[in-house]
Formats: structure tokens, sequence, C-alpha cells
């Protein structure tokens, strides 16, 4: 197996509601805000959620772990990321 094959293989694996649902709270609400926009930045997360910077870096990462969610480089300031929620329907 190549190194790209097994790259695929492990994006392949997109997580679910299931697996949000042993997540902290946090990390539910960033969920329940990212389902209901497409793309956020952290900062737009923070605010749309009233919870600190740092409470939302935690909960992205939480997700990130589960692959429930996208993340990418922000085109218009490379400095920032874009989150999208990714689950199995």
């Amino acid at each position: 197996m190549s190194a790209s094959e097994s790259l695929r293989g492990e994006t392949s694996d997109r997580g679910t509601w299931d697996d949000v649902r042993e997540l902290p709270p946090s990390a539910k609400l960033v969920a329940k805000v990212l389902e209901y926009n497409e793309t956020m930045t952290q900062q737009q997360i923070a605010d749309e959620t009233l919870l600190p910077s740092r409470t939302v870096r935690y909960a992205l990462n939480r997700l990130d772990e589960k692959n429930v969610i996208d993340s990418r480089f922000s085109f218009s300031d490379a400095r920032k990321r874009l989150y999208s929620l990714d689950i199995e329907a």
C-alpha cells in the first residue's frame, strides 16, 4: 500500500453524530453552530457561541479528532482557517 492510499483511507473515515454525543458540551455547541453555518473562522465561532477563543480551539480540536469537521486555509486571509461540519448523513 502506498502512502497516498493510506492517506485516502484516513480521510474517508468521516465521523457521525454519535461521535459528537461523546464530546464535551462546548464541542457539541460548536458542531451545532457549524451545522447551521456553512463555513466559519474560529473568531466567528467564538462570537456566535459566546465561548472564549481558547474553549473554541479546544472544541475544534476534539471535533477534528472525531473527524467531524473539515478545515482549510482562508483565501482572503491565509492566517485564518475556515471550518465546516463534515458528518455522514
